[in-house]
């Protein structure tokens, strides 16, 4: 029980660092390993899947009240909401989220590498998985979640920067790097298979 207790008290003191002092904090886990490192992770994946699931229930659940009443109105029998659904899709969350960031940390560190960051990719992968924290805590918070994912960006780059000891402008380049090259590549993608799909007919276009 007190080893419990101890793992969630370091929890939380990681969190609290990382909202308040994350240069310190960052500078803390310099000597973190990648399983300490996947543990934080994990346990902000679960509390952020759980939270997500409960946001989603309620909203389906009322969803499902108001549809139901206006088919019942109109004789039509309507099944029960399916919320074992939701708590399938909140466990692939967990594990998306995980491959997600080692391909993450993969794409960034060859930006960061790039830029000079030669503390190896384990340290990549540490700026991203505890640069997660306000994302994954208060990402699931409707409206305002975008907010968590800005402040994650912010501690990407500081990240980077106290665990690679690089500059502020190499750490952010490379996070400027990563996402604009990624999305370019994405419009490409997108691009390439929309002019396919026209040339083979599949899509025709109008012409006026």
């Amino acid at each position: 029980m007190a080893i419990y207790f101890g793992i969630i008290m370091d929890f939380i003191e990681l969190v609290k660092g990382m909202l308040l002092s994350p240069v310190e904090t960052f500078q803390k886990v310099r000597k973190a390993d990648l399983g300490d490192a996947l543990k934080y992770f994990m346990i902000l994946v679960v509390i952020n899947a759980v939270l997500s699931v409960i946001i989603s229930l309620v909203a389906l659940s009322s969803m499902w009240a108001v549809y139901s009443s206006i088919f019942e109105g109109l004789g039509i029998a309507v099944p029960a909401a399916a919320g074992f659904g939701i708590v399938v899709i909140a466990i692939l969350m967990i594990f998306v989220n995980l491959l997600v960031l080692f391909i993450a940390a993969a794409w960034l560190h060859l930006w960061v590498y790039i830029l000079g960051g030669r503390k190896g990719y384990v340290e990549t992968l540490k700026a991203i998985a505890y640069g997660n924290t306000p994302h994954l805590l208060i990402g699931w918070i409707p409206l305002i979640g975008f907010i968590g994912s800005i402040w994650s960006f912010v501690l990407y780059i500081l990240g980077v920067r106290e665990l690679h000891e690089v500059s502020t402008g190499r750490a952010a380049l490379a996070l400027i790097l990563a996402v604009v090259v990624l999305l370019i590549i994405i419009i490409a993608l997108a691009a390439a298979f929309f002019f396919a799909l026209v040339s083979s007919g599949v899509m025709p276009v109008n012409t006026f």
